[in-house]
């Protein structure tokens, strides 16, 4: 399971720390250095219903300065997947990639629901 974080995120910290303390293996990941995959989005966006806004950090200064929330209804899925992998500050965190499943942002009742241990 790959977990993508951004190192100055609380969110991210907590998360890292929900994971250690109940001895989860995961691989985290930088994700500004290492955005994840085009692949590996879409994973996640199926995961969450199919829903391609879940992975975006809508509340960013990256996603208000391309000014997304205007242009969010003329972006096609491979613009928006184009956007996400080259320019990890876009993606919702922590991202986790796992197999067969996937999440966005760090919501402790969903992960022990959705993360095996």
């Amino acid at each position: 399971m790959k977990v993508y974080t951004y190192a100055k995120c609380s969110t991210c910290r907590d998360a890292v720390k929900w994971l250690k303390g109940r001895a989860v293996a995961f691989e985290e990941v930088p994700i500004k250095e290492s955005p994840p995959t085009k692949a590996e989005l879409r994973a996640v966006v199926a995961a969450l219903g199919g829903n391609l806004k879940r992975v975006f950090n809508t509340s960013g200064m990256e996603y208000r300065k391309l000014g997304l929330a205007e242009r969010w209804g003329t972006l096609s899925e491979d613009e928006a997947l184009g956007l996400l992998t080259n320019n990890g500050m876009l993606v919702k965190r922590p991202l986790v990639v796992g197999s067969g499943f996937g999440l966005a942002g760090f919501d402790p009742e969903v992960w022990a629901e959705t993360i095996p241990t």
